[in-house]
């Protein structure tokens, strides 16, 4: 399998609902950084997995909408806990949307998996990885 990773970062504040989150229930702030993973098993004729340059501008297209946000606002999200790892879903439905639109230069249906990390700190992270199909 043959991958690509495209990485950028936001910073939003947010809060949880539930006891199971503690002291996250309060508004706090978090800096994310976001690695997204294009995965083929077989480059294409131009010799690559899918184009950075296309993949970075989806990334940043998805998150620059939630940068320097309150999630707790977002309207989409309402009612929703933003953990990381509903974010990495998030994003990775974002991108899956741009493959399947062939916004990457290349077609969508030929990428096999898109894998969305978001890093919280040195010690944390969490990721989704799921196909480009719906």
């Amino acid at each position: 399998m043959f991958a690509v990773e495209v990485r950028d970062h936001i910073m939003i504040a947010h809060s949880f609902s539930g006891a199971l989150f503690g002291p996250a229930q309060a508004l706090h702030g978090a800096t994310f950084v976001i690695d997204a993973a294009f995965m083929a098993s077989a480059l294409d004729a131009n010799g690559v997995v899918i184009d950075i340059g296309r993949a970075h501008e989806a990334l940043k297209a998805i998150i620059e909408p939630l940068n320097y946000k309150n999630l707790d606002a977002v309207p989409e999200f309402a009612g929703r806990n933003t953990t990381t790892e509903f974010l990495t879903k998030h994003i990775h439905d974002g991108l899956a949307a741009a493959a399947r639109a062939d916004a990457l230069g290349r077609p969508g249906m030929e990428i096999a998996a898109i894998r969305v990390t978001l890093s919280e700190s040195h010690v944390a992270r969490a990721w989704y990885e799921g196909p480009v199909a719906q």
